[in-house]
């Protein structure tokens, strides 16, 4: 089942993970190894989360990289499903 307007996964990581573990993006990204405006970009929904992104996020707050990559995949879907209104025109061919 789809999702209605699902949230791009920088607002699951702050308001998920970073908050409630009292981190500021700076000491995220240094966990991260990553430059703090490149976490700045994901959690503002500027940028998506790439797999080796998804494999970081996943070993730092013990969870998967499919799920990483799952919230990115349904919010890029939903995104794209905005963008596409004409898709109902297109044949179905099987």
């Amino acid at each position: 089942m789809k999702q209605f307007n699902p949230p791009h996964p920088g607002e699951i990581l702050q308001g998920d993970y970073l908050s409630p573990l009292g981190l500021s993006i700076t000491e995220a990204a240094e966990a991260l190894g990553i430059g703090r405006n490149n976490l700045s970009q994901i959690i503002n929904g500027k940028s998506g989360i790439s797999p080796s992104m998804a494999l970081k996020l996943s070993r730092a707050f013990s969870t998967t990289a499919e799920l990483w990559m799952n919230l990115q995949s349904n919010y890029d879907l939903w995104e794209a499903e905005k963008e596409l209104k004409g898709l109902k025109k297109i044949p179905i061919l099987a």
